[in-house]
């Protein structure tokens, strides 16, 4: 979400309105459509065992007792403390907190045969007073876990996204001059010069700053960044038809990539 500076004449005035009618594409609200969502081949990796929980790829990684109890967690922006519950031994429940305050909820239930689980959640931790980010999802297990453990532990990898509620999954953008405005339901939002400037980014305790360049016509690549430390990259672009927004995402600090198609509303 950039757009270059040109030095004078009428080079510069062309080559501006060209990249402002390019631009424009991306004005509207959109919405994700998760069935063609493009999910990490990297897995998630858990272990439940001798009353101990970890998440191993975490960052940072999580390690806490699960006997329901509040366990203080550092390094997180979202949340201080974790606390892990076990149902039975294909199910657990886990509540994050912030100052003492309940951010997210999750119930993951492993099916009798072990080979897939579901995840149902609800996440405020980005919602600014808001109604909290539902949803479902499904996982495929990539690995068993050692002897011993809990279903939960081993190598999963995300294979569907599903009732989301609109709240977690719709954008707006705003082409202002040479300035990209951009907001969420849940109170995200930035004001970006298309020059690759960094500028805050406003309401997500695990984001602080945001640069947007050009890439082309009717794409951009937009950095984020925690305290000057790059955390994701995401390339967007619009499709001729203008209906369509195709997001490349690559998370710096999982190590992880995937796509999401979001439709102009």
């Amino acid at each position: 979400m950039t757009k270059k500076r040109l030095g004078f004449g009428f080079l510069m005035l062309l080559l501006t309105s060209v990249m402002a009618l390019a631009q424009s594409a991306f004005d509207g609200t959109w919405k994700a459509d998760l069935s063609k969502a493009q999910m990490p081949k990297k897995p998630d990796v858990f272990l439940l065992q001798d009353g101990m929980y970890q998440c191993k790829t975490c960052v940072p990684p999580v390690d806490v007792k699960a006997d329901g109890q509040d366990h203080k967690v550092t390094g997180h922006p979202y949340y201080d403390s974790v606390s892990v519950t076990v149902v039975d031994d294909r199910t657990i429940e886990e509540t994050d907190k912030k100052d003492g305050n309940t951010v997210a909820t999750s119930k993951t239930v492993v099916a009798p045969d072990g080979k897939t689980a579901t995840v149902e959640f609800s996440d405020s931790s980005v919602t600014n007073g808001g109604p909290p980010v539902t949803g479902k999802g499904e996982l495929t297990r990539v690995a068993k876990g050692p002897a011993g453990s809990h279903a939960i532990s081993g190598s999963w990898r995300t294979s569907k996204l599903e009732n989301f509620s609109d709240n977690g999954i719709t954008i707006t953008y705003k082409l202002e001059g040479d300035t990209l405005n951009m907001t969420s339901p849940t109170g995200q939002s930035y004001s970006a010069k298309l020059d690759g400037t960094e500028a805050p980014y406003k309401g997500d305790p695990g984001t602080t700053s945001v640069s947007v360049k050009s890439m082309g016509k009717n794409a951009i690549e937009e950095t984020d960044k925690r305290d000057g430390k790059v955390i994701s990259v995401a390339h967007i672009s619009v499709g001729a038809d203008g209906k369509t927004m195709t997001i490349v995402w690559n998370d710096k600090l999982h190590g992880t990539s995937g796509q999401i198609v979001a439709e102009k509303q």
